[in-house]
């Protein structure tokens, strides 16, 4: 279960720094940015659920 949750912060962290560097290199639409970002959002909720049901 500590590999899933490695794996859900990593894709977090990974969504946030890919919209930040497309964002410098203005490869990004406003849209294309909230999907990443919210994928990162739902991950770091799941990261957090699972730490409540322990």
């Amino acid at each position: 279960m500590k590999n899933v949750t490695i794996i859900f912060k990593a894709v977090a962290l990974g969504m946030g720094v890919s919209t930040l560097v497309l964002s410098i290199l203005g490869e990004l639409s406003v849209d294309t940015a909230i999907t990443l970002l919210s994928i990162g959002v739902v991950c770091l909720a799941i990261v957090q659920l699972q730490d409540k049901e322990k």
